[in-house]
């Protein structure tokens, strides 16, 4: 049996590297404090200042 409570009262937090928001899951439970990236491919990509920085930003 899958989780049947209230998803959207899970802790999120918000990806350095897309800026995607995440939600908690069980398997970072552990570290949530540490979770700084949604996925592989944003830790791979992640920006050099370790703060996120919409692109439009960037171009001012």
């Amino acid at each position: 049996m899958g989780f049947k409570g209230n998803k959207s009262s899970l802790p999120s937090k918000t990806c350095l590297a897309c800026g995607r928001e995440m939600s908690w899951r069980k398997s970072w439970g552990k570290n949530w404090d540490e979770v700084k990236y949604c996925s592989q491919a944003c830790r791979v990509k992640k920006p050099a200042t370790g703060k996120f920085m919409p692109a439009a930003a960037g171009q001012l």
